[in-house]
């Protein structure tokens, strides 16, 4: 619905700014990250923003950068995850530096976040993987990760199967052999 705001900063903290558009003042949360590259008071600033609408409130969500409101509404779209919840992954690294870890499976930046454990990282990385696989892909290819969503499916954890396909020989390139080999191993673990 409001696509960007563009205005002069009234005043900011790490949690939100206020943009006065033609004597309406706008508040409109940021990440920690955002905060750190806004221009001084006075100055004026266009932020893309997300509107995020419930039964009793309307708040903006304001980001710098397109491909930063992209990636937020990625993240609020994964089932438990909540805007305050994302802005907070945001705060954590930037966009490029979470992507890269989702394409990496390495949930450990993730896990930094308050309120995110292990299993809530595993979940984003689960749902986030193959839509930015493309702009950071592994050295191993995707069979791995076809290969990773069919051992979960089994019950094993991310780590779990991560781990067994590592021991997977490197001349096994079908995805079907990759699993046969890696549930060998599991099963020997157990």
């Amino acid at each position: 619905m409001i696509s960007f705001i563009e205005g002069k900063i009234e005043y900011g903290t790490d949690k939100c700014v206020v943009v006065d558009v033609n004597g309406i003042g706008y508040k409109i949360y940021i990440s920690v990250n955002v905060f750190k590259n806004l221009p001084e008071i006075g100055n004026k600033i266009k932020l893309f923003t997300h509107l995020h609408v419930r039964e009793d409130i309307m708040d903006l969500y304001g980001f710098l950068d397109k491909k930063d409101l992209d990636f937020f509404e990625m993240l609020i779209s994964i089932s438990g995850i909540g805007p305050k919840g994302a802005m907070n992954i945001l705060s954590v690294a930037s966009v490029e530096t979470l992507k890269k870890a989702v394409s990496k499976e390495d949930s450990t930046i993730l896990t930094k976040v308050s309120g995110i454990g292990q299993k809530t990282a595993e979940k984003i990385i689960l749902e986030l993987k193959s839509k930015v696989s493309g702009e950071y892909s592994d050295e191993k290819g995707g069979s791995d990760g076809e290969a990773i969503d069919a051992l979960i499916s089994l019950g094993y954890r991310l780590q779990e199967a991560r781990e067994a396909l590592k021991k997977v020989p490197h001349e096994v390139e079908e995805v079907a052999d990759k699993i046969k080999h890696a549930l060998k191993l599991l099963s020997k673990s157990r």
